[in-house]
């Protein structure tokens, strides 16, 4: 296949050409430079700029690019960044792709659990509606952003993506440090849940769609079994052999990171990967304890 890609440095992007290119599918990179080769094409969602010629005849299109959430405080300018990434830059290529001679099969674009917003304990499946605040928000806008696509008949698949489990970023990449000290622990009561993938599953995952007919909507990109907080701290410690039982009080992680607390790391989402197991995907690392262990074994 010919696969267009935005986002492709990013952490998921990097891993996901990698897999591309060793199974043979030629990946075009768009980037926001002046292309270096004809792998990349480029794209300025902030311009409005889009080389959309090199787009024609592509299989399918993967969407990955947007500000990242997890680094930084949330500022006024650090929320427009955030949203106007995602929203802007998923509008001007869904109407660049829409606009096509040859238009790609699919587009496959990322989104994330922020969707559903404070959902308590219940289970939140694909079909249920937004929840409410600034992620929740900014989700259903981000997808609503790819409407022109959908119009245009490209299959348009959003990918509600959970917490990936990987040292190389996130919000994991962020706990390390403290949970190697021996200074991790539940953050606040620890009673909210976490929806989590491993990052070899979410790779696969794209790659289930990509190489699958399907039809347009959300796809809940998350493992099947989402975790507390206490639980995520106490598997965490498990692995890495260290204490995890302080937990942490809900003013000191608003006094260190700031707004992104309470919709980020004490906002309770227990999203299910309904779709994706009704349509015979297979996790490779279904547990917390043993995704985790895959994921740190070379870095203790």
């Amino acid at each position: 296949m010919r696969i267009g890609i935005t986002g492709s440095s990013g952490l998921l992007g990097t891993a996901l050409v990698s897999r591309l290119n060793d199974l043979d599918h030629e990946v075009l990179a768009l980037v926001r430079h002046k292309p270096l080769h004809p792998g990349q094409a480029y794209w300025d969602p902030s311009a409005a700029a889009l080389q959309t010629q090199a787009l024609e005849g592509l299989d399918a299109v993967v969407h990955l690019a947007g500000e990242p959430i997890v680094s930084g405080r949330w500022t006024s300018s650090k929320r427009a960044r955030i949203r106007d990434s995602r929203v802007e830059g998923t509008g001007l290529l869904a109407r660049g792709l829409a606009g096509l001679s040859r238009r790609p099969r699919m587009l496959l674009c990322a989104s994330a659990t922020g969707y559903y917003g404070e959902r308590g304990d219940e289970a939140c499946a694909e079909k249920d509606p937004p929840g409410q605040g600034f992620l929740a928000e900014t989700c259903a806008a981000w997808e609503r952003a790819a409407d022109p696509a959908r119009e245009a008949e490209i299959t348009t698949l959003h990918f509600r993506i959970g917490m990936v489990l990987t040292p190389s970023g996130g919000a994991l990449a962020r706990m390390l440090p403290f949970f190697r000290l021996g200074l991790g622990g539940p953050l606040s009561s620890g009673d909210q849940y976490w929806s989590w993938i491993a990052l070899e599953d979410l790779v696969n995952l794209f790659l289930h769609y990509l190489t699958r007919e399907s039809t347009s909507g959300a796809v809940n990109a998350v493992a099947p079994e989402p975790a507390r907080s206490r639980e995520f701290a106490r598997e965490l410690g498990r692995v890495l052999r260290r204490p995890a039982f302080l937990p942490v009080p809900r003013f000191a992680l608003r006094l260190a990171l700031g707004p992104m607390t309470d919709e980020v790391l004490l906002t309770s989402t227990r999203a299910l990967p309904f779709r994706a197991a009704g349509e015979g995907f297979e996790f490779d690392s279904p547990s917390l304890g043993e995704a985790l262990r895959r994921a740190l074994t070379t870095v203790r």
